[in-house]
């Protein structure tokens, strides 16, 4: 059982067990012996004990953890003993050079630090000037022409300034040149700067920060391994890179859009006014668009720390209250955004409907003129649309909604009256508040004699929210009679009006049509095809079935018949004056006229 004190050292508090205490106190009593009487021992003395610091910190788990001799030697293998340097290479020029033990060449990776002692603003350039190894001057002018010309430069020097820590201490110092930490780099350090602080990396010898050449050669193996580790450094440094680009992009790209569009309202996009009509969480714009950008914006912060920190070594932690935070209130705002998607998709939950009927004789005229009136309504946001839904103006100035989404069914009435039903649909999160919305929605008609007229259109007030809001109309006449169509009918035709030719529904406003007993709209004047006939009687149509293909055509001056199976052919074409037949099979072709026989 070993004995622990608290010690202070470099104004961090350590618990350290008492045998490591005293070796530790013995390695820095003897440092400020060497030291003593030294111009600058003072700086240089506590340099050191910060980077003893900064080394045990590293090896430290948690803060709780207690120093023992073990982290206490790997200190001073790193730093070195004072004996192993000169201490004052001027006074002890004519000491063999035996007297080192230690090298000071010992490669070290370079960390990015803002050197403040060159510093123009924040000393983020000329701290890149050391990591990267290119002048200050061309990273000032690609920050500079970054930020003129997208903005992205004036962001990354913000955040590079936020970010990287400042090199204020020499271990730090020495750190971003990438000379090892030791007393003899310290001692050097400091005594480079003492008279003149800023002239501190000025006369910073950089042919000696270089890393020297191994003595020996490699193996082939080696430098093999050597390659790959170095396109794998480049290929981390690449998708840095992009992490910094994306993730820099597209937080310009919503704090942009959160302030022009979202709270102040300077920017117009088409869609924006439309949100009130669409939205029925109660949230408002700005609130949206809030929560967007945190929802959004979170993820790709973290993204572009992440490209940072890749490119970065020593890159200063955010610290994990910045981080618990940061992921506490993106939760939350999806949580937000989640309950408002969920109240917004219930408002299309169910369908209400409202139904308005009408019955009427029909005159002596048979036919039935069926046509549209269209909208005359400024639609000034025409390109805005939710579903079948725009915003338009009425003759008052006043917003509306109107949709083109109404259809109508022609169908067979059970008696000799003509009905017309048309029924009103809107959504709404319950029945009740769906059937509210339906009663909201205007649609117009008429009917004048045998003339029905239908609007092409439906309005409703804009305070009733697009819902999805449709005129579905079913009219019933009697059998026998004839129906004809006016304009603006095309594409307004249901699906369960049905025909004998089978035509599409939006082509049957260019014929007559008469009501059949079967609820099937009847051709007058198609022309004949092979879609189907031109009378009741099943002439004018092709069957094909197990006997064959028989092909029947008739008219009032000719008649004809094909019949394809697997007899052969058979042409039977007769008219008035003469009949011609022509059959072909296994025994050849056989044509035969009326003069024939």
């Amino acid at each position: 059982m070993n004995k622990t004190v608290n010690i202070n050292l470099a104004n961090t508090l350590f618990h350290i067990d008492d045998e490591a205490y005293n070796k530790l106190r013995r390695y820095l009593e003897s440092i400020k012996r060497s030291f003593s009487g030294t111009a600058g021992s003072d700086e240089i003395i506590a340099d050191i004990e910060a980077r003893v610091a900064e080394l045990f910190l590293e090896k430290m788990e948690n803060e709780r953890q207690v120093i023992t001799q073990k982290e206490v030697d790997v200190v001073i293998n790193i730093m070195g003993q004072p004996e192993d340097y000169m201490v004052d290479e001027d006074i002890f020029e004519d000491e063999p050079k035996s007297s080192y033990t230690k090298s000071t060449s010992t490669t070290m990776v370079k960390k990015l630090y803002r050197d403040t002692d060159q510093k123009y603003i924040g000393g983020v350039c000329s701290g890149l000037e050391h990591y990267l190894g290119f002048d200050a001057l061309w990273i000032r002018l690609i920050f500079l022409l970054l930020g003129v010309f997208t903005g992205f430069g004036f962001i990354a020097y913000i955040l590079l300034w936020i970010l990287v820590p400042e090199a204020t201490t020499t271990s730090q110092k020495l750190d971003m040149t990438g000379k090892p930490i030791n007393i003899s780099n310290i001692e050097r350090k400091v005594k480079e700067g003492f008279d003149d602080v800023a002239d501190k990396v000025k006369s910073v010898d950089y042919d000696k920060m270089g890393d020297k050449v191994k003595s020996g050669s490699k193996t082939f193996f080696d430098t093999i391994g050597d390659i790959i580790m170095f396109l794998f450094k480049i290929f981390g440094k690449f998708i840095g890179i992009l992490l910094i680009i994306i993730g820099a992009s597209t937080l310009i790209g919503l704090f942009i859009g959160l302030f022009t569009v979202g709270i102040i309202d300077a920017v117009h996009l088409p869609g924006v006014d439309f949100y009130d009509i669409v939205n029925t969480s109660g949230a408002p714009v700005w609130v949206v668009s809030l929560l967007l950008f945190f929802a959004i914006g979170i993820p790709f912060f973290f993204l572009l720390y992440l490209g940072l920190k890749i490119l970065v070594n020593n890159l200063k932690s955010i610290g994990n209250i910045a981080k618990f935070s940061l992921l506490g209130l993106w939760l939350v705002t999806i949580g937000v955004l989640i309950v408002l998607t969920v109240k917004q998709a219930a408002e299309f939950a169910t369908v209400g409907s409202i139904s308005v009927k009408e019955e009427w004789a029909m005159t002596d005229n048979d036919t039935i003129h069926i046509q549209m009136t269209s909208s005359d309504y400024d639609h000034t946001m025409d390109r805005v649309h939710f579903g079948r839904m725009m915003l338009a103006y009425d003759e008052n100035d006043n917003a509306v909604l109107v949709s083109d989404d109404v259809r109508f069914d022609i169908k067979k009435s059970k008696d000799t009256m003509a009905r017309l039903n048309i029924r009103k649909d809107s959504h709404g999160p319950t029945f009740e508040k769906a059937r509210e919305r339906a009663k909201m929605v205007d649609y117009g008609y008429s009917v004048d004699g045998n003339v029905i007229t239908l609007d092409d259109y439906l309005t409703t007030v804009s305070e009733n929210k697009a819902r999805q809001q449709e005129i579905r109309t079913t009219i019933l006449i009697p059998e026998g009679k004839v129906i004809s169509f006016g304009e603006y009918v095309s594409g307004h035709v249901g699906r369960s009006t049905r025909n004998d030719r089978d035509y599409y529904r939006s082509d049957i406003v260019d014929y007559l049509w008469v009501m059949g007993s079967d609820g099937e709209l009847k051709c007058q004047n198609c022309p004949i095809d092979s879609y189907g006939g031109s009378d009741d009687d099943g002439d004018g149509k092709i069957i094909i079935n197990e006997d064959g293909i028989d092909i029947k055509i008739n008219d009032r001056d000719e008649q004809g018949k094909i019949i394809i199976n697997e007899d052969g052919i058979d042409i039977d074409v007769k008219d008035r004056n003469d009949s011609f037949k022509m059959k072909i099979d296994e025994d050849g072709v056989e044509i035969k006229t009326e003069d024939d026989n």
